[in-house]
């Protein structure tokens, strides 16, 4: 047996509870589902040290659940009687507020219970007894089963206190989903250790027992918010906001009352309506819906944000690839028992009907740019201080968009500055940012993505867009994954950023000269995280491979040999202890591809042939650009190879330094550049271990096979996940060096890049949108400015480092002559030498 079992609550009277407790336990034990968090309590307990629970409330129904969660985990029972160096009572809990009388009196406030000050004197009496005291909390209704009928909404656990009728129905209705929490227990002799004066020990520890139990309470069932007029009013006669409409009022030359209440409408306009129960109906359906449109949705690392949740002021922070991601988030911490979050919606979704819906289910909305309207701005940055200071969870998505490539899109930093200002007025609580990746296998959007890719107009979301929209779910999309990457705790990185930040807190309406760096800084953080946190399933594997071949095409067996080297590559070399992998086989993996239809095979008596050919390739890679910064490091290594049968180490390494810190902007790469030479040479290293290159006899030289080898192939393969994008850098180079410095603007380089890649992927059959993204190019040129390799005269005409003209030759060792040739033939000439040695070059060597 185990030696937990024999934890005691203290020297019993009666070896059980009174008969007529364990007789209501029997009737109540048919209409309770406990689960228990932690499932075994007795982990975190002492078995030689006598337990005494600690309940928020007591009730006759809490303490019968108590009892049954104990019985069920192996705890000792709290009903029994105890008696502790002569402090006795019946039972082994007491409660910090419990009813005077029988039926119709409320509750009464009292700073302390009697029992925890006996129990104090008793242990100063004796220096050899310790009692540990173990708060448990108790929600019945909070998890429901797809079972549960809707009128038990009515009586989900919410912060009022009920009365003894209510929570008869509550447990009648709800009680199969009841929450049981453990709390690690608070050993009293521990306590007494620090203690200098005995009312203010039971003080304390009556403290920390009630704020315990409001922040277990809030992380469940979410903060105590009053009504949303009530909040509304709050943000209309908070400070700024009565000075933003005095000056309204004069510039606009209205009355105090017409701009007030134009005020009151944008806040009508963006408010969150959030209803419990509306929340809870809606997860019944989102179970069923899940079950019809996926094979199924796993969760990642979500212990870890249940570790950290309790106390902290959570922020959210996802990925942004489709519409369902809203629902998704929200779903998942509703069923897992986290508070559901307000979710910074665009005010595009503000529809007739659906924003409604959207606003009980969290949603508050913001028009897509404050510029031109800065009482708009002043209203909406006071609502979040509002939500902020009621200690509310937050969701939004710092990209500012869906992505349509499948890339993390470069973060837009205006909600996030307005939460660290919040934190500024009201930093009662810390602030945690929680990066989510957020991976599919398939999504609902593919269609209308690659239209907007291609040079069509986005389709405006409308009532009827969201009509059609239902056809689409009598499709499978296969799994989904949510990782919960690694948290950004923000106090930590304020003091990277400027160790004097708190002293802006005396000026909560000011803005700090560092303010600008540390949203830079989070935002670049919480990329990175999201990054750390993948999820590698069948479809990106499949995608890695087959776009990386001309026709996107590939023999059976290569397929397989591809799969197993990527798999290889990322166990071998795990880029965080946070992704995760798909377990299946390679063959799996293909027959698993082949049955969502992202790939096709074509029989062939030498051998099958799998194929993804026309929109399945574009779709293709959405999927492989969700995971491509996970391979960016052996891609490199690879891109060496593709014009050069040998190189140095020395060489791999001064280049990929060189080009690294583009590619680390563009993917939200994690290392530093030294970092990022240890990864490079563990690459090398592993190519070398699996045959695919050969190290001379001082490891100083680095050779691969010859062109047609197996080795050589998979080489190719892993290069040209990665060659995009380097030939985007060398067109938007090239572009600059041949026209000359003082003759192009930055926006006149984006755009000539652009046209340039357009042009080329038409020649060359580079079947990827994201080749021409006007986003990438600005964010190449971006970096550029930022490094000082390029920065503007008085004209806005760009000038640029002499040493960029190396570059472009450089470029040989990784472009071919074919695609370097073609890059410089497409844009405007005013270097006619740069061309002539472009096409004066011998064709590199076999």
């Amino acid at each position: 047996m185990d030696d937990r079992s024999a934890l005691s609550p203290a020297t019993p009277i009666a070896p059980r509870a009174p008969w007529w407790l364990r007789a209501l336990g029997a009737l109540a034990e048919p209409w309770l589902r406990i689960k228990r968090e932690p499932v075994d309590p007795r982990a975190a307990c002492d078995p030689a040290v006598p337990v005494c629970y600690v309940i928020e409330r007591y009730g006759l129904s809490d303490a019968l659940i108590l009892e049954q969660a104990c019985r069920e985990a192996g705890m000792p029972e709290p009903l029994r009687p105890f008696d502790i160096a002569g402090v006795a009572r019946q039972r082994a809990m007491f409660a910090l507020s419990r009813r005077d009388g029988w039926w119709f009196q409320r509750p009464r406030s009292r700073t302390h219970s009697e029992t925890l000050a006996q129990l104090l004197d008793a242990s100063r009496a004796h220096s050899d007894l310790d009692v540990q005291l173990i708060p448990v909390s108790i929600f019945v209704g909070r998890a429901p089963d797809r079972e549960s009928g809707w009128f038990r909404v009515l009586f989900a656990e919410n912060w009022g206190v009920v009365g003894r009728f209510r929570r008869l129905l509550a447990i009648l209705l709800n009680g199969r989903g009841t929450i049981v929490q453990f709390a690690t227990p608070i050993s009293l002799r521990s306590v007494l250790a620090s203690e200098r004066d005995a009312p203010n020990t039971l003080r304390k520890v009556s403290r920390v027992l009630r704020a315990h139990f409001r922040r277990q309470r809030a992380m469940v069932i979410g903060p105590d918010l009053s009504h949303r007029r009530t909040l509304i009013d709050g943000v209309l006669n908070a400070a700024p906001v009565q000075s933003a409409i005095d000056t309204t009022a004069s510039k606009e030359n209205v009355s105090k009352e017409q701009a007030t209440n134009k005020a009151r409408d944008f806040a009508w306009e963006i408010a969150a309506d959030l209803s419990h129960p509306f929340v809870r109906s809606v997860s019944f359906l989102l179970t069923g819906l899940w079950d019809k449109i996926y094979h199924g949705v796993q969760m990642h690392h979500f212990d870890k944000l249940r570790a950290i949740a309790p106390g902290h002021e959570v922020i959210y922070v996802p990925c942004h690839r489709s519409h369902i991601d809203y629902l998704l988030m929200s779903y998942l911490l509703y069923r897992n028992g986290m508070v559901v979050p307000h979710i910074a919606a665009g005010q595009n979704l503000n529809l007739p009907v659906l924003g409604a819906i959207l606003r009980r289910g969290g949603a508050f909305f913001m028009r897509r740019s404050f510029k031109g309207d800065p009482l708009y701005s002043t209203v909406f940055r006071e609502y979040m201080s509002q939500l902020f200071a009621r200690g509310v969870a937050l969701e939004y998505f710092i990209e500012g968009g869906r992505s349509r490539t499948g890339r993390l899109l470069t973060p837009r930093g205006g909600v996030l500055s307005m939460t660290l200002r919040s934190f500024l007025r009201e930093s009662h609580r810390p602030v945690v940012f929680q990066p989510v990746y957020i991976g599919y296998e398939k999504i609902m959007e593919g269609d209308s993505y690659i239209g907007e890719l291609s040079g069509k107009p986005k389709e405006k979301e409308s009532l009827l867009g969201l009509f059609r929209a239902f056809g689409k779910l009598r499709e499978n999309y296969g799994k989904v994954a949510v990782n919960f990457g690694e948290p950004v705790f923000l106090a930590p990185l304020l003091d990277g950023v400027d160790a004097d930040w708190r002293a802006a807190t005396a000026d909560p309406e000011g803005k700090p000269a560092w303010l600008g760096r540390a949203v830079d800084a989070l935002a670049e953080r919480i990329q990175i995280n999201i990054n750390r946190a993948a999820d590698v399933n069948p479809i990106n594997l499949l995608a890695l491979a087959l776009l990386a071949t001309p026709k996107h095409a590939m023999a059976e067996a290569d397929l397989l040999a591809q799969i197993d080297l990527s798999r290889a590559l990322l166990t071998a070399l795990p880029y965080s202890d946070r992704l995760t992998i798909t377990e299946l086989s390679a063959a799996e993996i293909i027959a698993y591809g082949e049955n969502m239809r992202a790939i096709a095979r074509i029989e062939h008596p030498l051998g099958d042939v799998l194929t993804c050919e026309g929109k399945n390739a574009v779709l293709l890679s959405y999927f492989r650009n969700n995971v491509l910064h996970l391979t960016a490091t052996a891609a490199w290594v690879a891109c060496c190879f593709l014009n050069n049968r040998r190189m140095a180490r020395t060489a791999i390494v001064r280049l990929g330094r060189l080009v690294y810190p583009y590619v680390q902007a563009e993917l939200f790469l994690p290392w530093s550049a030294d970092e990022f030479d240890a990864h490079l040479n563990a690459t090398i290293d592993f190519f070398v271990a699996r045959g695919l290159l050969q190290a001379d006899a001082k490891n100083r030289s680095l050779t691969r096979g010859a062109g047609q080898s197996d080795g050589a192939f998979q080489l190719r393969v892993i290069a040209r996940t990665l060659l995009q994008t380097i030939e985007r850098y060398y067109m938007a180079i090239a572009a600059l060096v041949r026209n000359g410095p003082n003759t192009l603007s930055g926006v006149e380089l984006e755009n000539l890049c652009t046209l340039t890649a357009q042009r080329l992927s038409l020649l060359h059959e580079l079947n990827a949108p994201e080749f021409f993204d006007k986003s990438l190019f600005r964010g190449f040129i971006q970096k550029l400015r930022e490094r000082r390799v390029i920065w503007a005269d008085a004209n806005g005409k760009l000038e640029f480092d002499p040493d960029l003209e190396n570059v472009v030759r450089d470029a040989k060792l990784i472009l071919s002559r074919e695609i370097r040739h073609g890059i410089l033939k497409l844009t405007p000439e005013r270097r006619d030498a740069l061309a002539a040695e472009a096409d004066g070059e011998a064709a590199p060597p076999e």
